[in-house]
């Protein structure tokens, strides 16, 4: 019987719930720090689901824990279900979370546990996507990933957040800082979201990318922003956000040598944020449930799957990824279509 524990049922959260019940998962159990909210995404749910009155960092008799919660707290209760021997698997896209939850991969190790880090639409689905792309090259050289919309009202202020805080890149063997709404590009991602204007912001997707590509030369991350989230980003977010957020995409562009030459392809994907990141935190939860992650300790999803299986499985969800088709100029722009 497996029973799976999610620890925080925002928008992500909610729809992670939705989809485990949807498989052969027996039991969900439900924590929320705000009781109504966990209590009205069980009865939507029927019997499968449960509401689980302990606290935040209470012991959950389940095999695997979500944490799906705000970021920035992620780390803090991964630490405590690692000690107790559980699987977790963290939805956080909080940069100072996801370098803490990493921190805890010698713990995961010892204690034989999964910990997986950046289970959502970004990182996540982008980790798998460059995991993918990477087998059409005999070296990856470069990845750069871009991500445009948010998934509910905690992604739009960690999102809001980001942009006004310090960018990490990695460039020729090392971490380079860079200001927080710098370096625009015109980043074309699939239809109906088309070209945005991206920054880099503080995103952790370098930070689960690199290890995972040995021997990597350059990884970024960038995200769509207005005008008026450049100039209000280091104040606190006072504009309201669409409950499960709306259409969102993401791109990720790979850089290498195949045979003789240089080689370039880029793969995008759009869906509402939340459902997306429900759907690839699920998936994460079958594959540590099924044994299939390829090690324990604590890593992101492109160190983690197989991409090819765990790609099949999203697009049964109805996540699917799509490919660049034409040519793709030095600028990184173009289009992407269904391929």
């Amino acid at each position: 019987m497996t029973r799976v524990g999610i620890v925080g049922v925002g928008a992500v959260g909610a729809r992670l719930a939705r989809q485990l019940v949807s498989t052969e998962v027996e039991q969900v159990l439900i924590r929320d720090e705000s009781r109504n909210r966990a209590e009205l995404v069980a009865r939507s749910l029927g019997d499968t689901a449960m509401v689980d009155r302990g606290e935040m960092t209470d012991p959950l008799d389940v095999d695997v824990v979500v944490l799906a919660g705000p970021g920035r707290l992620q780390a803090t209760h991964a630490a405590v279900f690692v000690r107790n021997g559980q699987h977790v698997v963290s939805t956080s896209d909080d940069i100072d979370d996801v370098r803490a939850l990493l921190a805890l991969d010698h713990e995961a190790r010892e204690r034989g546990v999964h910990l997986v880090v950046g289970a959502g639409f970004a990182p996540g689905l982008t980790c798998v996507l460059a995991a993918h792309g990477a087998a059409r090259f005999d070296h990856v050289d470069e990845i750069h990933v871009a991500k445009s919309g948010t998934g509910g009202p905690a992604c739009a202020r960690q999102h809001h957040r980001a942009v006004g805080r310090g960018a990490l890149d990695w460039r020729d063997g090392g971490w380079e800082h860079r200001p927080g709404g710098s370096g625009r590009e015109l980043c074309w991602f699939p239809d109906p979201i088309g070209a945005q204007d991206c920054y880099r912001a503080a995103l952790p997707d370098a930070l689960v990318l690199v290890p995972a590509f040995p021997g990597i030369r350059r990884v970024t991350a960038r995200v769509s922003a207005t005008r008026r989230d450049r100039l209000t980003a280091r104040l606190p977010m006072l504009w309201p956000t669409h409950p499960e957020g709306g259409p969102g995409a993401v791109r990720v562009e790979l850089r290498g040598v195949r045979g003789a030459s240089r080689d370039v392809v880029v793969f995008g994907a759009m869906d509402r944020p939340a459902v997306a990141a429900g759907a690839v935190a699920a998936v994460a939860v079958g594959f540590a449930v099924d044994g299939m992650l390829r090690r324990p300790g604590a890593a992101g999803l492109a160190e983690l799957v197989e991409p090819v299986p765990f790609l099949t499985e999203l697009a049964r969800r109805g996540v699917r990824a799509a490919i660049f088709e034409g040519d793709v100029a030095p600028s990184t722009s173009g289009g992407l279509g269904a391929s």
